[in-house]
């Protein structure tokens, strides 16, 4: 997801399984991101470079946007625009 355009959006449709889809903020999606990485045993490999939880979950939300927490358990988001531009 490397859109600039993504970037302005401020909303995200989150999606785990067995839950009610849920939309957030952008701080809030990031704060929902931070708590799924700290279940993990170790982060994803091609997160483990980055100094901390925060750094990881805010690398995700730019990049991806799906996470798998264990075999068959993935949580996803989705950047969605709930106003038009300009209004």
């Amino acid at each position: 997801m490397s859109d600039p355009l993504l970037r302005e959006l401020d909303h995200y449709v989150v999606l785990e399984p067995g839950g009610a889809e849920r939309i957030l903020s952008a701080d809030e999606t990031l704060h929902w991101l931070v708590g799924r990485l700290d279940t993990l045993a170790e982060p994803p490999a091609d997160l483990r470079h980055l100094a901390g939880t925060g750094q990881r979950a805010q690398r995700l939300l730019e990049t991806a946007c799906e996470l798998e927490l264990e075999p068959g358990l993935v949580v996803q988001w989705f950047a969605v625009r709930l106003e038009p531009p300009g209004g």
